[in-house]
């Protein structure tokens, strides 16, 4: 297998298989030199960062927009994630419901249901060519208890009225023991690496300067300081996901938790046949401890799920993104849902941190008093909610009252993480639930007390 621990060389391919194939030399612009002035600096250069200079540059390309990266653009989740381009927001409708309404639920599952076909409108705008194919995804039902579940989330769908999930029955569904399945529309595959690096080309052609290999240290109003010098701006965005927790001054507000993938061996057509799985479809199942697939656009699987601990303090390192343990588990959790396919190889192995807040909340913000401004927390659902971000920050920004700007997330604050220990021993202790929880619900084939009972700490 193609092992993707970067080397002290810097060998950017081995980020991910997205970053393996990718048509794209992944070799570092320049570095900052000393100090600059601009009207927008952006913290970190994946998604969140360049649909925001993206979108400020449709409303106003006279600006004068500078991006910050420690590495290279895409070098995270944005560039190594499952490539799922969906209408999933963190907090459930429910929540959503429960907190601000009924009409600000729908709006938001609303505008995430749109962000979908917006992302391939504003890659086609670009000129990217990142293999999006609007498929929908499959979760597949694969126990009497989540049998269940996806009833009820089918029935809650369509009592909100915000979109048309579809319920499977079993003989439309090729997953093992599947009782039936979610069928939802709104998802688009894409390969996200090609996505972040022809937006990075995007913005530069548009005038944004970015600058790599130049770590921020800290900012405050009119300022980002840097270990190459400072960039003072009217504006600071903030867009560094779980990477916020490197950081003095986020650490406690976001949490990096570690999600890991394989890529297995190309399929014949025949054997994608016999799946019923086309292209441009994702797929899941109903268990807690979430996992998440695609068929790649040259007939892979791109497979990945959580499993992989937190680290005390927060701590991010390369040799995190590969655990063994976890690729021997993706491998055989997919061999067991489809059992029809031939002997699969993980042929590439990759994984990296995903920023998760307190409460299970993304959210975006801006003051206009300091103009500093930020969007994170999407617990692994960020490919498409960047793109939202980045429209609603161009809009704070720009000083537009628009529909995005009224959404529920805008402003939102979720509470800081506990110091350690107390991070340490809750994060894994969710893990170690999850697992438990399925391992319940497969042995009693009811919903799992585990957890209904880890609900309250995790608030999800």
């Amino acid at each position: 297998p193609q092992e993707t621990a970067l080397s002290a060389e810097q060998d950017y391919r081995g980020l991910s298989f997205w970053h393996a194939t990718v048509d794209d030399e992944l070799s570092p612009r320049p570095a900052l030199d000393g100090d600059v002035d601009t009207d927008v600096a952006i913290v970190g250069a994946g998604l969140t960062g360049l649909w925001t200079a993206y979108e400020l540059q449709r409303r106003d390309p006279g600006l004068r927009i500078a991006l910050i990266e420690k590495r290279i653009a895409g070098f995270g989740a944005s560039g190594r994630n499952g490539g799922w381009a969906s209408a999933l927001f963190p907090a459930s409708a429910a929540a959503l419901e429960k907190r601000y309404g009924r009409d600000a639920a729908i709006a938001m599952r609303r505008a995430m249901i749109d962000t979908v076909d917006e992302v391939g409108r504003a890659a086609a705008e670009a000129g990217i060519d990142c293999d999006y194919a609007r498929g929908g995804t499959i979760v597949y039902a694969r126990s009497d208890p989540q049998w269940r579940a996806a009833q009820a989330e089918v029935a809650a769908a369509r009592a909100l009225g915000a979109d048309l999930l579809e319920l499977w029955e079993a003989d439309r569904v090729h997953a093992r023991d599947a009782r039936g399945a979610v069928y939802d529309p709104a998802c688009a595959r894409v390969h996200p690496a090609a996505l972040v690096r022809g937006l990075a080309r995007a913005v530069e052609s548009r005038g944004a300067t970015i600058y790599e290999h130049t770590a921020a240290d800290s900012w405050q109003p009119g300022v980002v300081r840097t270990d190459r010098g400072d960039v003072r701006a009217r504006h600071i965005v903030l867009a560094l996901e779980g990477y916020g927790a490197a950081t003095a001054q986020l650490k406690r507000r976001i949490l990096p938790l570690y999600s890991l993938m394989i890529a297995t061996q190309p399929l014949d057509e025949e054997v994608w046949a016999e799946l019923g799985i086309e292209h441009g479809q994702t797929f899941s199942d109903g268990r807690h401890l979430i996992i998440y697939g695609q068929r790649t656009a040259d007939n892979r699987f791109a497979f990945g799920g959580r499993g992989a601990r937190y680290h005390w303090g927060s701590a991010i390192r390369d040799e995190y993104d590969r655990v063994d343990g976890v690729f021997r588990h993706l491998l055989a959790t997919l061999q067991d849902m489809f059992p029809q396919v031939p002997p699969l190889e993980a042929e590439y192995r990759w994984g990296g941190p995903l920023g998760v807040p307190r409460d299970w909340h993304a959210s975006v913000a801006y003051d206009p008093q300091t103009g500093i401004g930020g969007a994170s927390g999407y617990v692994g659902d960020g490919l498409s909610t960047t793109n939202l971000a980045g429209r609603t920050l161009a809009d704070l920004i720009t000083g537009h009252d628009t529909p995005l700007t009224r959404l529920p997330w805008v402003g939102h604050r979720s509470p800081s993480w506990e110091p350690e220990p107390l991070r340490f021993a809750g994060a894994n202790a969710g893990l170690l639930a999850m697992t438990a929880a399925d391992a319940e619900e497969r042995a009693t084939g009811r919903a799992s007390l585990i957890a209904r009972a880890m609900s309250p700490l995790i608030r999800h």
